[in-house]
């Protein structure tokens, strides 16, 4: 069976959920071979392993660290290289999809970005994509040299699939480009202790019915309950009400969690582009003729200031 390369996302040695699910994906295609970069790279083998990668080959250098992407780019490009894989798989993060484009350009193949699903194919494997804003589902296929495909969070279940532990040093040489975009400090994010926005199966939403930043603690509340994210609409983010890395939308992040809860959210399309792949969705809006209730699994037509803290109490309450 082919080999299918998986670029790992991991926080020195922590391997994300979003590589884990490559790797279920992986499997549908062929053989998964990990490629995991950087700082804690080999810490990361016995995880991939046990998640179905037959072979993990690790590289660390400074250059990973101290400069931005290029470095990658060189490492995956030389992974190619030592296996000539059936496909290269990304996970869809702002990061990934550049290192993804640099990837197909240097290696002359096509790209397929923000896939939901994967498929093999009588010609390759086939990606499933949501396109216009999620109106549209496609089938779309590289037509021209190893598939590149960066896959959106959430996308597919987290299986154990036991594999037998190779782990191999990958020899990498780094080009004159490398050393280009020098990282000159780095601020660490302060930890909210809640799910990252992408990888959250649950995100709970607030909008311009929020009304003001200090009514944004119920829908912390109701997020904290459910051991979920918490999002924005646009409208609240350009009111100053919630962070822009929460914004949830065409201009925001892109989510596709287990469940979406909408508080206080007309519907409009910006947003709808970045959560209509949610699972199941669920909105509540004093407005009955709100758009977002052409879109939802389930609606609450009430006043949010009711409606979330009893919802939030009554989680809490079946929770024990």
């Amino acid at each position: 069976m082919a080999e299918v390369l998986v670029y790992v996302d991991h926080a020195d040695g922590a391997v994300r959920k979003p590589t884990l699910e490559l790797l279920t994906l992986a499997r549908r295609i062929g053989e998964p071979v990990a490629v995991a970069l950087g700082a804690g790279a080999a810490d990361t083998a016995a995880v991939l392993a046990e998640h179905g990668a037959v072979k993990v080959l690790t590289a660390d250098a400074p250059e990973f660290t101290e400069y931005l992407v290029v470095p990658k780019v060189d490492a995956l490009q030389a992974a190619y290289e030592a296996v000539s894989p059936a496909a290269v798989l990304v996970p869809s993060s702002a990061e990934g999809k550049e290192i993804a484009a640099r990837l197909a350009v240097r290696i002359g193949s096509g790209i397929i970005t923000d896939a939901v699903d994967l498929e093999a194919g009588d010609e390759g494997p086939v990606a499933t994509q949501a396109a216009f804003a999620a109106s549209f589902t496609t089938k779309s296929r590289v037509s021209k040299g190893t598939p590149v495909i960066t896959v959106k969070p959430n996308s597919a279940p987290v299986e154990a699939a036991p594999a037998a532990r190779a782990v191999e040093a990958l020899a990498v040489t780094f080009g004159a480009l490398a050393t280009g975009t020098k990282v000159v400090s780095r601020t660490p994010r302060e930890s909210t202790g809640r799910p990252e926005l992408t990888e959250a199966a649950i995100v709970v939403s607030g909008g311009r019915g929020v009304n003001g930043a200090e009514n944004f603690g119920i829908i912390e509340a109701l997020a904290d309950s459910l051991g979920a994210a918490v999002g924005a609409s646009r409208a609240a983010v350009d009111a100053g009400w919630y962070p822009h890395s929460n914004q949830v939308g065409q201009t925001g992040k892109s989510v596709s969690p287990q469940l979406y809860i909408a508080s206080g959210i007309s519907g409009a399309i910006q947003h709808r582009a970045g959560m209509q792949t949610s699972k199941t969705i669920v909105a509540i809006n004093k407005d009955a003729e709100a758009p977002i209730f052409d879109l939802v699994d389930y609606g609450v037509v009430g006043d949010l200031f009711s409606v979330v803290p009893q919802l939030t109490d009554e989680i809490k309450a079946r929770k024990g």
